[in-house]
């Protein structure tokens, strides 16, 4: 059996990054691992089994082309209406907050927003199989 520890994204400026997660997530540095070209940070909280690993590399400038390959993460939350709310408050510009159906059943109740180098995340309500 395996176990999944983390997910890496690249990121243009670690500050910039590290706050977003931390105000929209509440997400600590777990560790910071600091080499001669690059920089690794994990980002965990209490809620968390698998990490978010943020990779810095230090000569880039350019914000990195997110291509067509990349989907979304997902956090869950238990209040995904307050969070949303929250999130207006906050200047994160999420999206529309949705219901999505199946056969008269709520799968799902979500929003989108972007992290602050374009990546998709989505907020999901603690519901069903997304607990």
């Amino acid at each position: 059996m395996a176990k999944c520890v983390h997910s890496m994204i690249r990121v243009l400026d670690e500050t910039r990054s590290v706050d977003f997660y931390k105000r929209a997530f509440g997400m600590e540095v777990a560790e910071r691992l600091d080499f001669d070209g690059f920089t690794l940070i994990y980002l965990s909280n209490s809620e968390n089994t698998v990490e978010l690993e943020l990779t810095v590399n230090k000569e880039r400038s350019e914000p990195y082309d997110l291509g067509d390959g990349y989907g979304h993460v997902a956090f869950v939350v238990d209040d995904v209406a307050g969070e949303h709310k929250r999130f207006e408050t906050e200047g994160f510009s999420p999206r529309k907050l949705v219901d999505f159906d199946h056969e008269g059943k709520t799968l799902a109740r979500f929003f989108f927003v972007q992290d602050p180098d374009g990546y998709e995340i989505e907020v999901m309500q603690r519901l069903g199989r997304y607990q």
